[in-house]
């Protein structure tokens, strides 16, 4: 019931959030990329997957892609740690994601075709590793409409006065020069194009990093539940969300400006009002003549292939 309960209150969430989308819809010639950030556990990728149900409701092709799927695998994760810093073999802060990937699967969904498909990325969590190239999804038209979706999406780069002190456990005791968050701090640099590219910003707006935790170790324990692999105890947990607390607690000061919609969630995820920040920058333009409503291939693509991870 709880289950059915989250989902009719996204899909309810999807409604509201149409009309925005749908407004910039009109009149555009090229696809409209829509953001949605949120710290771990907000719903991000729940309400991604009901606003492409809606867009293909109304005969609009959609897609989704998450910052998660762009991961870099557990071998080249292995070498960051070998030769820069131990920190960089857990996944998730900036400077751990493949961005050259993603803006190249961006690009590519502007010009796709069944010739020319573009192909999306995707992150076995399971494993630790990219899905093999063969095994992500084909997109052989191109969408009306592309949905992005990152725990730190919009995120900017803090002052170096910000970074001096550690700000838990983890950075006092396994990130002693700061050298660790400098570095992530850093690498956000890379991520800015995909943040001005974004013609509508949606936030997911947490009451705090705690509640935020407290989400991601329900979402663990009923992990621990099915037995699924990797699934951490609350002490390993703890050690892991240390590695997003300095970029969390700056986003949820942060983001509320930069997004143009803002949902406040409730400690039980419950949304409240829709605040609209601003207009949102989409630039006037024809929907593509080839923009067709999205299925999902019949069975893998053959080929779709890119260079090795770095």
């Amino acid at each position: 019931m709880k289950a059915r309960d989250a989902n009719t209150a996204t899909a309810a969430l999807a409604a509201r959030l149409w009309p925005y989308v749908a407004a910039l819809l009109r009149a555009r010639r090229t696809p409209l990329r829509v953001g949605i950030s949120g710290l771990q556990g907000s719903g991000k990728s729940t309400l991604a997957t009901a606003l492409l149900r809606v867009a293909r409701q109304h005969g609009v092709g959609a897609v989704r892609l998450a910052l998660d799927d762009a991961y870099l695998g557990r071998a080249a994760r292995r070498r960051m740690a070998r030769t820069r810093h131990p920190l960089w073999l857990t996944r998730g802060a900036p400077g751990t994601h493949d961005v050259a990937l993603l803006r190249a699967t961006l690009r590519a969904l502007h010009h796709a075709s069944v010739a020319q498909p573009a192909c999306l990325p995707r992150f076995d969590k399971g494993r630790d590793t990219r899905r093999p190239p063969s095994r992500w999804p084909r997109v052989t038209a191109v969408p009306a409409l592309i949905v992005l979706e990152g725990w730190c999406l919009g995120v900017q780069p803090q002052s170096a006065a910000q970074l001096l002190h550690p700000l838990n456990a983890l950075e006092r005791h396994e990130d002693r020069d700061g050298r660790w968050r400098r570095a992530v701090n850093a690498a956000l640099a890379a991520y800015a194009p995909l943040w001005d590219a974004l013609d509508l910003r949606i936030l997911l707006h947490a009451p705090g990093f705690a509640v935020a935790s407290r989400w991601r170790a329900q979402a663990e324990a009923a992990l621990r539940t099915r037995a699924a692999p990797r699934a951490m105890g609350s002490a390993q947990l703890r050690r892991f969300m240390q590695h997003y607390q300095r970029l969390s607690e700056h986003a949820l000061v942060t983001l509320p400006r930069w997004a143009d919609v803002r949902v406040d969630l409730d400690a039980a995820h419950g949304a409240g009002a829709l605040r609209v920040a601003r207009q949102p920058r989409a630039r006037p333009a024809q929907r593509p003549k080839n923009s067709q409503p999205l299925r999902a291939p019949a069975r893998p693509p053959r080929r779709c292939r890119r260079p090795a991870p770095r």
